[in-house]
């Protein structure tokens, strides 16, 4: 399984050149971005030459950011849809060929109302990106904070979210699946090995600190290895039953690292290097 990275939990990097290049110089072979960065990219330096500059680093873009704002009014929803086309563009352009967003476990609206609504826009987002060969992942949120944040609950575990996918109904469409989110929903290894390859669209790692799982906070995470979450049997699963894909860190903190983004790559490239070796992977 393919190494990456996202923003999270590397600090201050700079550019999407620098987080390219120092993310290649540290082993990793992937990173998330977002279509815009991606757009600027190829803006910058042509289809050609962007392509050129992550093969000579290693590196491929494991995702992008789906920048539809699909939770809220539908006037805000059409309004976001427009850039939609365009990102699924850069980013097929440069072999990308994931988009994920995230599930919020509680809601506002009406649970149902918002199910409707939300389900005809994810299908349409699925419809635009599939036209560029690009799959959408749904990545279902655990933390028990956040299932009474708002007024009515929502779907907070996978099951319920492949019960969506399969409402939603564009072949395209899978998890992201993200380790401190199967934790927090008190996911198991059978849940996992009872997946498909093709159900997994990305995957998120990180850990999660010693605290009783329905205290663990969304923005309270710590790098793999370092803490509760059992990461080689969740590493195990996923490769075991043949995701091929990209792993992705993301380290949510309530402020800011103090450590300079050199000292958080290497941190990250450790943690690797540890939990894959727990996991029996290279």
């Amino acid at each position: 399984m393919i190494k990456g990275l996202t923003l999270a939990g590397v600090g201050s990097i700079g550019s999407l050149e620098d987080f390219v290049v120092k993310s290649g110089a540290n082993g990793f072979q992937a990173i998330d971005t977002s279509g815009g960065a991606l757009r600027k990219l190829i803006e910058e330096r042509g289809e050609a030459g962007a392509k050129s500059f992550l093969s000579e680093n290693g590196i491929r873009i494991g995702s992008i950011g789906l920048s539809v704002e699909w939770r809220q009014s539908e006037e805000k929803f059409l309004e976001t849809l427009t850039g939609l086309a365009s990102d699924a563009e850069a980013a097929a352009k440069l072999g990308c060929s994931s988009c994920c967003t995230y599930i919020l476990p509680s809601t506002d609206f009406k649970a149902a109302h918002h199910m409707t609504i939300t389900t005809r826009r994810l299908r349409t987002c699925a419809q635009i990106l599939g036209a560029y060969g690009i799959r959408l992942g749904l990545e279902f949120v655990g933390p028990h904070h956040l299932r009474t944040a708002w007024k009515h609950p929502f779907i907070w575990t996978m099951q319920e979210t492949l019960d969506w996918i399969a409402a939603i109904g564009e072949p395209n469409v899978g998890l992201l699946l993200d380790a401190y989110h199967w934790y927090t929903s008190n996911g198991t290894v059978e849940e996992l090995l009872a997946l498909k390859p093709e159900q997994i669209v990305h995957v998120h790692i990180n850990d999660a600190k010693p605290v009783p799982v329905e205290e663990a906070l969304d923005n309270d995470r710590l790098y793999p290895g370092e803490g509760v979450i059992d990461l080689a049997a969740f590493l195990k699963a996923v490769s075991r039953i043949g995701y091929k894909g990209v792993v992705a860190q993301e380290i949510l903190t309530p402020q800011a690292p103090s450590q300079s983004s050199e000292e958080l790559l290497k941190r990250s490239a450790d943690a690797f290097i540890k939990v894959y070796a727990a996991a029996g992977l290279e």
